[in-house]
């Protein structure tokens, strides 16, 4: 119970953390809104040449776009989450501290990210899909527990999303710099999670591809369980496998990283 305890206030505190960046919240809101009003007419327009492509209506795939939009800060979805502060506690030393915190360094991280995205998720997420659903047309459910299956596939997406990132975030142990991996990461994320275009839509062996791979539960698994293209508890047994792989591949990368760790000669 002190364990749990000592969690929820991390995530308590990540979220208060990222509650005092007004500002910043207010623009990331600005921009996803832009954003989203941007791809709505460019997917209105490529529907319009190919009604029910992927599978979508025009509905559908507009909403999916307010999706995108509301999903993208919550689950990181392009990154910008804990790894960067990881990453440079590793470069500077500072991780010597975290390992000696009464604390898991991997549940440590993942409270905390957990926290965050929950703010981001109702600070920069809602009003842009609130927007999207009054000024365009979408295609939502009626049935209360189709929202909380969704609810649930998201939470599992964060999940996921935190494995993906901490799994680059430890790759710091080993490389002098890790902007490359911070754009490889955000280069995945933005393709491979159908943020740029629906998994379904992509054809052939590509599509099968993509669509198995982890980054499908950050936006295209919630998506579909919200509209009703997929059923809730496949989703759920394939988000949540690939939430234990990443996560025991964390816990094995880390055994590994924290062996070697030297400050300053010590």
């Amino acid at each position: 119970m002190g364990a749990a305890r000592l969690y929820v206030a991390v995530a308590a505190g990540g979220f208060r953390r990222y509650a005092t960046y007004r500002a910043a919240t207010a623009a990331g809101v600005f921009t996803n809104t832009v954003f989203g009003v941007i791809l709505v007419y460019t997917y209105l327009a490529l529907w319009d040449e190919r009604p029910h492509l992927g599978g979508y209506d025009q509905g559908q795939a507009v909403t999916y776009v307010w999706l995108g939009q509301a999903l993208l800060a919550g689950l990181a979805i392009q990154g910008g989450g804990f790894e960067n502060e990881l990453m440079e506690r590793i470069r500077t030393g500072d991780v010597a501290i975290d390992l000696y915190r009464p604390a898991d360094l991997q549940l440590w991280w993942l409270a905390s990210d957990l926290g965050r995205s929950l703010f981001q998720l109702l600070g920069r997420g809602v009003v842009p899909f609130v927007f999207g659903a009054l000024f365009f047309p979408v295609a939502l459910p009626d049935d209360p527990l189709i929202w909380l299956a969704f609810g649930v596939a998201v939470v599992l997406g964060a999940v996921v999303s935190f494995g993906i990132r901490y799994l680059v975030a430890l790759s710091a142990f080993w490389l002098l710099d890790g902007k490359g991996m911070l754009q490889l990461l955000m280069i995945t994320g933005v393709f491979c999670s159908g943020m740029t275009l629906p998994l379904n839509v992509f054809p052939g062996v590509l599509g099968d591809i993509v669509r198995a791979l982890p980054w499908s539960a950050l936006l295209q698994l919630p998506a579909d369980v919200l509209m009703g293209k997929a059923d809730p508890l496949g989703a759920y047994v394939f988000a949540a496998a690939w939430a234990v792989v990443l996560l025991a591949g964390g816990r094995v990368l880390q055994s590994a990283a924290t062996r070697r760790v030297v400050v300053q000669g010590g």
